[in-house]
């Protein structure tokens, strides 16, 4: 009842996930291309039933050494049981064959990539929208978290998209062949007396029972590979996420010497997928000893049990083979699941589909989370010409609080300075005046205008160092002469030559230099709020108050809100500080 069970909650999860491409503006050409594949995955069905006659005609040809026949039935055609008694000849037969496998598969590859954009599109804008990508990496224990969305977005679709379709179009092919070899099978079978009874179509039911013995005993072997691969694609993620982080950390890791410690968490998580893929290697093995030994033992067992008919003459040659043939079509649908359950070479993979949909499902309902967290906390609201608190209280997702039933009105044009202990809450209230904190409660009210936030780590696209200074804006809309400018004020004229150069800029600039690079931006969008965080700690002091001179020069319409832990020499109209819960002017 407990598997039962799973198995509808399973079905029910890939439903979800495969509906609304199917379902969504795409639907006619995805219903087209589906409906096209399967037609001729049916057809290829037939072409299977047409096959299964021929062979029984070209063996009884053997048999009765009848050149004749076997020339036709090699290269052209002779009267036979299909198509109102023509048989057609093997070369009409492998011609149609590869004709309908070429074009099923091409056609299903082109749906499977369509289907995977759509997806990708789908996902990558639920996971950037209402800010959920933000929401999920706060915390990992609260109810928002879920690990490794890069992974989930990149292969876990891919592997979605490719195993869902192969298996879907495969269990639906075998189920029509099953239905197709059926009858074939119960007509050629004969009858065989057991124990004084007669069993018309034997070979039908003993089909059916070594298929249901195959099945039960794959499933009872191989159920446990299901988490060892989600476990699997989970442990591959991490290690591959380590990998990036020291890859773009290269010069804060050197000058630490944590090159040993980087090693030994590589190590950590590799030994993990060591371990997990042992655990696989075993469980496969014991699932392979049985489904080989299944499959080998099918491929002769027909012939054994139909071969006292043969002896006995009731059939010929052709007669045997077709019973043969028969009885693997119909054994092997019903086994689908067997050769099904864990196949990565078919892409028939039950085991990793299964893995795939747990974790897209994870995914969703994280985004989901995550989504509707953005409705909550501190709300956020437009208007006026002041900034200003209302009843603000902001809290860490532990529940623990940084400021509490704070109101405020800060108005434009007068400067301000934020100051107060490291861990106090101050970057906490610079994010919840941006409106992205989702812990909290109370309102913040911007004013009108536009508002630049730049926190203290910089963020830096890939691309051009043009595209870099300019975003998120279009870097065609913003005149070169202006960027020009910028960087000579904030004193990184040796970067205009290198404008249109691709680099990784977050590693190759400075500190210091990736926050003047930054300041570049709101030199150029000139905003009517600016927000600054320790904009400029990486900077020494007089460098510093020089950026900040110049901000207040270069922008005089601009009223700007920094955050600091040091005294400037060009001090702010109003200093507020943050300290015990309160907000409270110094």
């Amino acid at each position: 009842m407990k598997s039962f069970s799973q198995f509808i909650i399973g079905a029910r999860q890939a439903w979800a996930l495969t509906k609304p491409y199917f379902v969504s503006e795409e639907r006619w050409s995805a219903g087209l291309l589906l409906g096209t594949i399967i037609a001729m995955n049916l057809f290829t069905v037939f072409i299977g039933v047409v096959a299964n006659y021929w062979n029984r005609d070209f063996f009884n040809a053997i048999q009765a050494f009848n050149r004749k026949s076997i020339f036709t039935l090699l290269l052209t055609y002779q009267p036979g049981p299909l198509f109102n008694g023509f048989m057609p000849g093997l070369i009409s037969i492998v011609i149609v064959a590869v004709l309908i496998f070429v074009y099923s598969t091409y056609l299903q590859q082109m749906l499977q990539i369509r289907w995977r954009r759509w997806m990708t599109q789908h996902y990558v804008g639920n996971w950037l929208a209402d800010r959920a990508y933000y929401n999920i990496s706060l915390s990992q224990t609260h109810g928002l978290g879920v690990d490794n969305p890069d992974q989930r977005i990149a292969d876990d679709l891919r592997l979605f998209t490719m195993n869902m379709l192969n298996t879907g179009i495969g269990f639906i092919s075998n189920l029509v062949n099953l239905f197709s070899f059926v009858f074939v099978l119960y007509a050629v079978s004969g009858s065989i007396r057991l124990f004084g009874i007669t069993i018309p179509g034997y070979m039908l039911w003993v089909a059916v029972l070594y298929s249901a013995f195959g099945t039960y005993f794959t499933y009872k072997i191989g159920r446990k590979l299901i988490l060892l691969s989600y476990n699997q694609q989970r442990f591959e993620a991490d290690f591959r996420y380590n990998l990036v982080r020291v890859r773009d950390n290269p010069e804060a890791i050197a000058l630490y010497a944590g090159e040993d410690d980087e090693k030994l968490g590589l190590t950590d998580r590799f030994e993990a997928i060591f371990n997990n893929f042992w655990a696989i290697m075993r469980r496969t093995k014991a699932l392979n000893f049985f489904t080989t030994s299944f499959g080998q033992i099918a491929g002769y067992f027909p012939l054994i049990v139909a071969l006292p008919r043969y002896l006995s003459r009731a059939i010929g040659l052709g007669g045997l083979t077709q019973i043969q043939d028969a009885f693997s079509q119909v054994q092997g649908s019903l086994s689908w699941f067997v050769g099904a359950f864990s196949d990565s070479s078919t892409n028939q993979d039950l085991v990793n589909l299964r893995a795939t949909i747990v974790r897209l499902h994870g995914f969703t309902e994280a985004v989901s989370a995550a989504r509707a967290a953005s409705a909550n906390g501190p709300q956020l609201g437009a208007g006026g010409d002041a900034l200003r608190f209302n009843n603000l209280t902001l809290s860490l997702p532990d529940g623990r609080k940084l400021l509490e039933n704070a109101s405020l009105t800060l108005p434009a044009g007068q400067n301000v300075v934020l100051t107060g202990a490291s861990g106090m809450g101050k970057s906490t209230l610079f994010r919840a005046i941006a409106g992205i904190w989702p812990f909290g409660e109370g309102a913040v009210s911007r004013p009108t205008g536009s508002a630049m936030f730049l926190p203290q780590r910089p963020y830096f696209p890939l691309g051009t160092l043009r595209r870099t200074i300019t975003y998120p804006g279009n870097d065609a809309d913003i005149p070169e002469a202006a960027i020009i400018s910028a960087l000579d004020e904030v004193g990184l004229q040796a970067l205009i030559p290198r404008m249109n150069d691709v680099e990784n800029w977050g590693l190759i600039l400075s500190g210091g230099e990736q926050q003047r690079l930054a300041i570049t931006r709101a030199l150029i969008t000139r905003p009517d709020w600016l927000f600054l965080d320790e904009a400029t700690s990486a900077l020494d002091t007089p460098m510093a108050a020089q950026m900040q001179e110049m901000l207040t020069r270069q922008l005089p319409n601009t009223t700007m809100v920094s955050i600091s832990h040091r005294d400037l020499t060009n001090p702010a109209e109003r200093h507020l500080a943050l300290a015990g819960g309160a907000l409270a002017d110094v």
